[in-house]
Formats: C-alpha cells, sequence, structure tokens
C-alpha cells in the first residue's frame, strides 16, 4: 500500500522553506550512503527500526521523532526533515492524523515518492473491518484521502489539525498483527526499488513475521491466565495490545480522548475514574510515559494508593532496542502487573 495524501502545508511554513535553501549546500551530508542504498525516511524511530530490520544494510533509514521528549501529535517539522524526506525513495508514516507533519512535508516536497501509511493494514481501519488477512495486507490504495474523510464525516481540508477518525485508534503499532503486514509492505515495496536485493528482503521479513508470532504467543499466555481483567489507560495507546491479550478497558472514553487532545478531563468524568479505581474494578493502570497532566497524575496516585500496578508505556522506541524486543518487555511488563 503506498499512498500520499495533501493535508496542510501550512504546518511547515515560509519560514522552513527558507531556512531549506540556506542548508541547500549541505545536501551531500544528509545521507551517508552511496547512490545504490535505499533511502528511507519513517516518521517516527519505531517505523524506521522496522524498515532498517527490513531492509539490512541495502537501506539507509533517517527516523524523524526519535526521542520519548517529542510528542508526534505535536512535532513540528524542520528544515533538516524536509530535506531528507526530498532525498527518500520511500516514506513510512502512522497516518490518521498522527504524524500528519509527514502529509505536510510530502505535499512541499512536491514530489511523488512512495509511501507506506501503516493504518491502512490494520482490520480496525475503516472499510477493513472483516476483511481476511490478505486483504488486510494489500488494501486499495486511496491517494485522495478521501477513505479518512468519509470515515469520520469530516472535510480534511487544509489547517484542519490532526485529522483524526472518529472512532479509529491510531496507535496501530501497538497492534503486533498490523506491524506483520506493515513489514510485509516494506519488504514488497523495497523488492520493486531495489530488486537485486529482493530475497534479502523476504529473507529479513519473514524472520521479523517469526518475531511477531512470539509476542502474539506471549499475549496468549496473559489471555490464558487473565482475560477479561480490567485495564484502565490514561491515553488508548496500548489498547491494541490489550486487545491482543483479551484485557478489558475500563478507562472511560471521555478521560482517554481528553488526555490525547489535550483537554481538561470533564470532573464527572475524573470523579468517575476515581470511583472505578476505588472500587476494584481495575487490576492494571498503564500511563503514557510522554504526556500528562493533572488528572493523568491524580488516577495514578489513587492507583498506587489502592496498590494496583501502575505501567509507562511510549510512543517511541527506547534507545537501543528493536520493536521485537521493546514490545515484548511491554508484555512481560503487563503479565508481571497482572500477577502481582
Amino acid at each position: 500500500m503506498f499512498t500520499r495524501r495533501a493535508l496542510a502545508t501550512a504546518a511547515l511554513g515560509a519560514a522552513s522553506v527558507l531556512a531549506l535553501a540556506g542548508c541547500a549546500g549541505a545536501a551531500g551530508s544528509a545521507s551517508t550512503g552511496g547512490s545504490d542504498v535505499v533511502r528511507i525516511v519513517a516518521s517516527t524511530n519505531v517505523y524506521g527500526q522496522i524498515a532498517q530490520e527490513i531492509g539490512g544494510d541495502a537501506v539507509e533509514v533517517t527516523s524523524l521523532v526519535t526521542s520519548g521528549a517529542q510528542d508526534p501529535h505535536s512535532y513540528e517539522a524542520t528544515a533538516q526533515d524536509q530535506l531528507a524526506l526530498s532525498r527518500a525513495d520511500l516514506v513510512i508514516e502512522n497516518g490518521a492524523g498522527y504524524d500528519a507533519f509527514v502529509e505536510a512535508l510530502l505535499e512541499a516536497a512536491g514530489t511523488s515518492v512512495p509511501t507506506i501509511t501503516a493504518v491502512e493494514y490494520s482490520h480496525s481501519f475503516p472499510g477493513n473491518e472483516g476483511h481476511d488477512d490478505d486483504a488486510t495486507a494489500t488494501p486499495t490504495p486511496d491517494t485522495s484521502g478521501e477513505a479518512e474523510a468519509e470515515a469520520d464525516g469530516h472535510d480534511h481540508a487544509e489547517g484542519d489539525g490532526h485529522d483524526h477518525i472518529e472512532g479509529f485508534n491510531e496507535h496501530v503499532w501497538y497492534d503486533p498483527h498490523t506491524v506483520e503486514h506493515v513489514a510485509e509492505a516494506i519488504a514488497d515495496e523495497l523488492s520493486t526499488i531495489a530488486p537485486e536485493h529482493a530475497d534479502d528482503f523476504a529473507a529479513n521479513a519473514a524472520a521479523f513475521v517469526d518475531g511477531i508470532a512470539g509476542l502474539e504467543s506471549s499475549l496468549a499466555d496473559i489471555a490464558a491466565k487473565d482475560a477479561g481483567a480490567g485495564v484502565f489507560v490514561t491515553e488508548p495507546v496500548p489498547v491494541y495490545l490489550m486487545d491482543a491479550a483479551e484485557l478489558t478497558d475500563v478507562t472511560p472514553p471521555e478521560f482517554s480522548e481528553s488526555v490525547e487532545e489535550g483537554q481538561d478531563v470533564p470532573p464527572s468524568t475524573l470523579l468517575e475514574s476515581l470511583d472505578l479505581i476505588d472500587g476494584g474494578t481495575v487490576r492494571v493502570l498503564i500511563a503514557n510515559a510522554q504526556t500528562g497532566g493533572g488528572e493523568t497524575t491524580q488516577v495514578i496516585d489513587a492507583a498506587k494508593a489502592k496498590d494496583i500496578p501502575v505501567l509507562e508505556f511510549t510512543e517511541t522506541l527506547p534507545e537501543g532496542d528493536t520493536y521485537l524486543q521493546w514490545m515484548q518487555k511491554n508484555i512481560e511488563d503487563l503479565a508481571g502487573a497482572l500477577g502481582e
């Protein structure tokens, strides 16, 4: 699946364009690889690491968001980001408004580049519901953005902001099954770009998929022991992982949605959340380590006061970890917390 959709270019602004022109003389330093290296730009280091795993020595990966201190929702692209993307042979984004800065960069670049949009490999993505694995692995290309606009009834016009799809959880990298399809798509596209390395890409993808099977086995172990256990999440980041473990998200939707959007949690919703925690419904609380606020602190403190385990999950890959290592640790932490 390779799409590019024209969203807000205003996010870059005239200043970024001028800054890019000013650093054009250093363009040669943007890549250390030769002309035979496939240049990949990924919105976050999560997708960047997966791409590196599949591409091996045949690719050079630039991840735009790499730090736990950076929030992809509000990330402001730089002139250097624009330069890297302008030279890319392949772009990997999350989509669904999560990393809209990539859309703005693509539009500003004014060139067409193969783009893999991860959300479109999710069974939950509008239009994919009920599809089998093969259908989900090769979704129908949408080059206009109409699918997302129609999915939530909103016109995704310039300046729309995040352009989230109502009712859809965009944090699909926490869904191992979706990531499996994304990895396969990366291998397929790289094989088109650099067919001389196709066998290597296929072998690397097969090894990665084997690793995904290991994650799913660990999730099945949790389900066998703790299916139905209630989990409270300050944001919907880990919900796909919880669903795969057959756990129950007991969070009032207004709570997690408000925190994700940077808004105040309604007082009645906060009270409802604190009552849930106090009432013994919650077995584990999972917080987003990269964002927070007063209401988040309140529910965390309430959970600790009731001796409910509190975990912190992140949106970006911790330094030194691979995707598979990171997810396995998250699963092990979840299993351990449920066992407390």
